[in-house]
């Protein structure tokens, strides 16, 4: 474990929390996070890892802007759900990614876990989009990703990065609770 390790896993359970609540706070907290989580997974060459985190700067960003206009009467984040076709196409789309940059950081990398990188790191693209068009299935993706992030940190001996993900995966299942019960708050017409 490093500083920067110990300081990127407090702002991941900040920003990660703060997504649960609908807070726009969480973008703040996150951009750190990520940044510094670039570093990390570089390090420990995990490259798809550490890609991904330029990519969520970007999608930060992106939901940052999204959330601060969708905000309901008592200025909560408004949620969604996709419809069954939407939901079959993100899937597809994940999967076929996930294969795709697999092969190519197998390929052409010295990657450690390439396959379960990519799955980690593609699984969160999808994740972090939906999540920031405040689509309720994120938190379904998220879990996924927890559980496989677990053990592919812990094997890096990203111990306290593990850690981190095991307290992902609760907030993941509490996230998913959370935005079913204000889905179900919600007028018909939002």
């Amino acid at each position: 474990m490093t500083t920067l390790e110990a300081i990127a896993f407090v702002l991941g359970v900040i920003n990660v929390t703060l997504v649960v609540r609908r807070s726009l706070w969480n973008y703040p907290f996150g951009l750190v996070m990520v940044s510094l989580y670039a570093v990390i997974f570089r390090d420990a060459k995990l490259y798809s890892d550490a890609i991904l985190q330029l990519f969520f700067v970007i999608v930060q960003i992106y939901g940052w802007i999204n959330w601060a206009q969708s905000k309901s009467n008592e200025g909560k984040v408004v949620v969604r759900r996709l419809a069954p076709v939407e939901r079959g196409l993100w899937l597809a789309g994940a999967a076929a990614a996930t294969a795709l940059w697999g092969w190519g950081m197998h390929r052409y990398t010295d990657a450690a876990f390439p396959w379960w990188d990519a799955g980690v790191a593609m699984l969160s693209v999808a994740a972090q989009i939906l999540m920031s068009r405040r689509a309720i299935e994120n938190w379904v993706l998220w879990i996924t990703v927890d559980g496989i992030a677990i053990g592919l940190y812990a094997a890096k001996d990203l111990w306290l990065t593990a850690l981190l993900y095991m307290i992902f995966l609760a907030l993941s299942v509490w996230g998913l609770m959370d935005w079913r019960r204000a889905e179900q708050r919600q007028s018909p017409a939002t």
